[in-house]
């Protein structure tokens, strides 16, 4: 089991990254310092995040250590392979699996790591791809487990067998079958759950990916699914890791991990050759990694439910309003607000609140259906959730 006041005494001594750890680190980001207002200068506005880790809201904020790891590496020439390899290595231990690699990306991952069963450690057909002609070409997925980032694995020329039972699933299995799909949040909705389907993928010989992109917090995650059995599982480095956006994590077995790694940069001639981790993001992550194992989730938690319950309770003193805290079961597992006011005399719509709340100052990004505001608050930085509490006030009695 994982036991963190271990990891804590001997981080420090770790040569690669631990003087960029300092154990108590705030969760805030850290301000950098320059002379330049680059976002100004292009007239690109900044906002307040009470919407969560989207990716076309450039995500999460990284951290002062994050930062000094990837302003160390900028500062070096090494060889990308190494690097690669000993980042992996350094990851893999911490996270208790067989091996690990940072990729360009989770949909980078579930490229690379459906290129890596398809092909192992074979140049000629690493080449090939996505000509599978004489290869295996299949992938079972669950039907209610068809997602937009399954086209990273379809970049391969596999083609997706959709099934809606255990028994479907059984006869779908044949000679081309390469590997089996699985979307974890999507893991309650599915009639074959992930225990279950990882032992189905051990009983027919067939490897398992689990994709867990945003699936981090809980810091368990990070251990459970390797545990559970799955071949493959990846997470985003850019969402609650807070490493850069551009990062991903593949974990599982050595030898899958391996072939996927000859199926990516340096490797020229290869389906992932565009999906680049250059040295300041393999270092970026590895100490945001660190970072988030060591930091203090309780008091984290405890910190996004105070916000939470000032944003309700601001708004819930408006007549007519309600709002309630909820948490997502699965991916994006933290404290939520929704806000509603049903036929009350409010005038807006969720839409247009949103949009008064966008383009009001300061600018605050939110989610909205068609009947709520939906509020997240972990991006929020110190003094934020104040802000978007009066803001959200004032909007509503407008």
């Amino acid at each position: 089991m994982f036991n963190r006041r271990r990891f804590l005494e001997t981080l420090s001594g770790v040569p690669l990254i631990g003087g960029f750890f300092a154990a108590g680190t705030s969760s805030c980001s850290v301000g950098v310092e320059t002379s330049r207002d680059y976002f100004k200068e292009l007239g690109v506005r900044t906002f307040i995040n009470a919407a969560g880790t989207y990716t076309a809201l450039t995500a999460s904020l990284m951290q002062k250590e994050t930062l000094d790891a990837i302003q160390y590496a900028s500062r070096y020439f090494v060889s990308l392979e190494e690097l690669q390899e000993k980042v992996g290595a350094r990851i893999a231990r911490l996270l208790d699996c067989d091996a690990a690699m940072v990729t360009a990306g989770a949909a980078s991952a579930l490229t690379l790591g459906t290129a890596a069963v398809l092909t192992g450690k074979e140049k000629e057909k690493i080449v090939r791809l996505p000509d599978l002609t004489g290869m295996k070409s299949e992938v079972i997925i669950q039907k209610t487990h068809r997602f937009g980032y399954d086209h990273a694995v379809r970049n391969c020329g596999i083609r997706l067998i959709e099934v809606e039972s255990r028994q479907e699933l059984a006869e779908a299995v044949n000679e081309k079958t390469a590997m089996m799909l699985f979307l974890n949040d999507n893991n309650d909705v599915g009639p074959i759950q992930d225990i279950e389907f990882v032992e189905l993928g051990k009983k027919y010989g067939i490897p398992t990916f689990n994709d867990c992109a945003a699936d981090v917090p809980p810091l368990e995650n990070l251990y459970k699914y390797t545990r559970m059995g799955f071949d493959l599982v990846t997470f985003s480095g850019g969402k609650g890791l807070r490493g850069p956006q551009s990062t991903g994590l593949l974990i599982g077995r050595r030898d899958l991990i391996e072939a996927a790694r000859l199926n990516t940069t340096p490797h020229s001639d290869t389906i992932g050759r565009g999906m680049k981790v250059n040295k300041e993001e393999l270092l970026g992550l590895l100490a945001a990694l660190e970072l988030y194992i060591g930091k203090d989730h309780a008091s984290e938690r405890l910190e996004w439910e105070r916000r939470a319950e000032l944003i309700r309770k601001s708004a819930t003193s408006i007549p007519g309003v309600e709002a309630e805290i909820y948490v997502p079961p699965i991916a994006n597992h933290v404290p939520h607000i929704r806000i509603s006011w049903g036929n009350s005399s409010v005038p807006l719509t969720p839409e247009q609140a949103s949009e008064e709340l966008r383009h009001g100052d300061p600018s605050i990004e939110v989610k909205q259906d068609e009947t709520a505001l939906l509020v997240g608050v972990w991006m929020m930085q110190p003094g934020e959730a104040e802000v978007v509490a009066r803001r959200i006030s004032e909007v509503l009695q407008s």
